[in-house]
């Protein structure tokens, strides 16, 4: 697996596009989270269907073809320099189908931000675009309007990528260090995007960086399970787990855990810090990074943004 191409860096000024591909956004939520990006001297701009809600379907942000257009027209905006997405939920996949990949690809290289639900673009992204993204907190995110050390990451990540080059990156489940090109995101959703033609074939080469909420054990399982047995982790370099919030206590969670992935005979780190959790770290995906279980670190070969 190689590193992916890395967009730039922000600089002051920059102008970011708030898209929805997922989930309803709360109108209070929204502007809370554009003050914040406003302080950073950044200039924000909403898409026109961000705070839409679907006629039938109360989960989705509007209808698919409106997120779908938003964000196409928001990447292909040459006045645009980033495109932050403003929550999760579900319906980014919804939206993959919808999207003009080769115009995107021919827009050039900007930064992309999303987690949970987004895990459906980060994949998209990384097999249509070849481009790092970056696995962050969401503007319009309880997470990211309550944490200040979530804020702090992902704005050190967008401006001076250089000064977050190493991640605390928990503990070792399984010790060891290994050499990969992270990749990851939500659980559910990686085991959810199988066999479309967005997924990665599989994580070879890889550190798998991996993270969920809500979900019962039973369904973790399920989802590891179907990882391996499509051979999603066959020749994976390493595994990062992050936050498993709501998903039963951590003696169990981790002991799901070390039945499935132990047997990898890589390591494995839990608590990573990412995800949905407080002081949730900015990960990027895309990048080539030692991963050392034992000092509890992820660094990068080189900064996420160039």
């Amino acid at each position: 697996m190689k590193q992916l191409l890395r967009p730039p860096r922000l600089a002051p000024g920059a102008r970011v596009a708030v898209v929805a591909p997922s989930g309803p956004v709360p109108a209070e939520r929204l502007e809370a989270g554009l003050d914040v990006l406003r302080g950073w001297d950044l200039d924000p701009v909403v898409a026109p269907h961000v705070l839409d809600r679907h006629a039938r379907f109360p989960y989705l942000a509007g209808a698919d073809a409106d997120r779908a257009a938003d964000l196409e027209n928001a990447w292909c905006d040459p006045s645009v320099d980033a495109v932050l997405c403003a929550r999760g939920g579900y319906g980014a996949q919804r939206v993959a189908d919808l999207l003009d990949w080769e115009a995107m690809r021919a827009a050039g290289p900007k930064v992309f931000v999303g987690f949970s639900d987004i895990t459906a673009l980060h994949e998209a992204f990384a097999v249509r675009l070849g481009l790092v993204t970056l696995h962050g907190p969401m503007a319009a995110g309880v997470d990211f309007l309550k944490d200040a050390r979530a804020q702090d990451h992902l704005r050190a990540t967008l401006f001076a990528p250089e000064t977050v080059r190493t991640l605390a990156a928990g503990h070792a489940l399984v010790p060891g260090r290994a050499r990969g090109v992270t990749l990851g995101g939500c659980l559910s959703l990686l085991a959810a995007d199988l066999g479309t033609p967005y997924a990665r074939p599989g994580a070879r080469g890889g550190l798998l960086c991996l993270e969920d909420v809500g979900e019962e054990p039973y369904r973790l399982d399920r989802s590891l399970t179907q990882l391996l047995r499509a051979g999603r982790l066959d020749g994976v370099r390493g595994v990062l787990l992050g936050s498993w919030e709501r998903c039963s206590p951590h003696e169990q969670v981790r002991a799901l855990f070390a039945d499935r992935l132990g047997g990898l005979g890589v390591p494995v780190v839990e608590e990573a810090g990412f995800g949905h959790c407080e002081g949730a770290r900015t990960v990027p995906f895309g990048m080539a990074a030692e991963l050392d279980a034992d000092a509890g670190t992820l660094t990068l070969d080189e900064p996420a943004l160039r």
